[in-house]
């Protein structure tokens, strides 16, 4: 497992190792709008995930997740703590619960 400061210096060196898709929450899968491509809980694995908690506000944390789908397709997922936890179905927040 790497080791990051920052959430940018872990996005930008996961684009350099190939997980180039930028992924979004929905309500029970992830998706990626520039692929027009959603992924469902059991289309994808995390295959790392780095925590970030703010220095100056505990608000201020997020899980930079690294997901690869059963195609292969790579690319990344970046969470706020707790702002989508009412909205997500318990598949999705079973998936993710490995970075919280």
């Amino acid at each position: 497992m790497y080791s990051y400061e920052t959430v940018t210096e872990a996005l930008n060196d996961l684009k350099m190792r190939g997980f180039t898709a930028d992924f979004n929450i929905q309500s029970n899968a992830i998706e990626c709008r520039e692929l027009n491509l959603q992924l469902h809980p059991a289309d994808f694995e995390i295959v790392e995930f780095y925590r970030f908690e703010g220095d100056s506000n505990p608000g201020d944390e997020e899980v930079v997740y690294a997901i690869e789908s059963k195609e292969g397709l790579k690319g990344v997922l970046v969470d706020a703590f707790g702002i989508y936890s009412d909205e997500l179905s318990s598949e999705i927040l079973d998936k993710l619960r490995i970075g919280r």
